[in-house]
């Protein structure tokens, strides 16, 4: 752990120390900036759960990574109690448990409709592994599913073939490579002066993160084949959550439960709206044919395999969903 954080942990630590008896102190770590709509959520969760709870249990939303942990160490800060609480990519855990990569398995889930039927299979198994990490998962909310910034429209997969695209991770590496393309992982803040140097001439990422990067400066097209999707979730301490009322426990939780579904509008409507930004400023914005969406899942396949061979824990759930998909 970075000095910044152990003296961020141990400003926490000391401020909980001093808590007043009557009331319940939690700081929240958001790695977004405030504008992120899932720095908004958090802030509007934090707000009703001091509702709820008749201001007894007080959530402090720290935004833009200012307690000072980096993503991939959610799991592990809020396992040792470092914070209570705090706003998880989930797919940023696979080091410490490959389940949690199972939503952003290329093209397994197409749209926000599959990617609810998929976690609904899968929740009994993140509460087990929450458990396992001493936390509790209270809910959670997608990102806009990855498309595919390109030079020309893609219609059918050969148009892929050839690109040198950014990726972000092995999954869309393994993705991309069995298209033909050629894939180059990039951190989001090479991604610009990529374009701009002409090292890569595509890029998968969302909507949202096209409208961030001007991407309309280098590129035409953003193709919405939603190959990858990427959940948050808010996740609890177990120690921190059992030290609760069971009253304002059961508060919260039906609080969570009421607001997931608002949350999962809001990352719908965005998506729309930032679909709608990139278009304003001259992209043009397609949807894949039935024909690229076969073949697209067709490469996907094979990745599919790989993981049920990874995580047997995983083959059950994939085989159900699909079964459901079937119906």
């Amino acid at each position: 752990m970075s000095v910044r954080a152990f003296a961020a942990a141990n400003a926490i630590l000391l401020a909980s120390a001093v808590m007043p008896a009557h009331a319940v102190d939690w700081d929240m770590f958001v790695v977004w900036p405030d504008n992120n709509y899932h720095s908004q959520n958090a802030m509007r969760f934090a707000e009703e759960v001091g509702r709820v709870t008749g201001g007894e249990v007080n959530i402090t939303v720290h935004t833009g990574g200012t307690l000072g942990f980096r993503g991939p160490e959610v799991l592990g800060v809020v396992r040792d109690g470092i914070v209570p609480i705090a706003d998880m990519l989930l797919n940023q855990q696979v080091g410490e448990e490959p389940f949690f990569g199972l939503e952003s398995v290329p093209y397994l889930a197409r749209n926000f409709e599959e990617l609810a039927i998929l976690e609904e299979l899968a929740w009994p198994i993140y509460e087990e592994l929450a458990a396992k990490h001493n936390q509790k998962f209270l809910y959670t909310t997608p990102w806009p599913g990855q498309g595919l910034f390109t030079r020309n429209e893609v219609t059918e997969a050969s148009d892929i073939a050839g690109i040198t695209i950014r990726t972000v991770d092995r999954n869309g590496t393994e993705f991309f490579t069995a298209l033909g393309a050629s894939p180059v992982q990039l951190p989001w803040g090479e991604v610009v002066s990529a374009l701009a140097s002409g090292a890569i001439n595509a890029v998968t990422t969302s909507s949202a993160s096209g409208v961030d990067g001007s991407f309309w400066e280098f590129l035409g097209y953003f193709n919405q084949i939603n190959w990858q999707a990427s959940p948050n979730v808010i996740t609890v301490n177990l120690d921190a959550w059992n030290a609760l009322s069971p009253e304002h426990q059961e508060a919260i939780e039906t609080l969570a439960g009421e607001l997931q579904p608002q949350f999962w509008d809001v990352a719908r409507q965005t998506d729309l709206e930032m679909a709608e930004r990139l278009a304003e400023n001259g992209m043009t914005v397609t949807q894949p044919s039935d024909e690229l969406s076969e073949e697209l899942r067709a490469a996907a396949q094979p990745i599919w395999e790989d993981f049920m061979e990874a995580v047997p824990e995983g083959r059950e759930v994939i085989e159900a969903y699909t079964a459901r998909l079937a119906q």
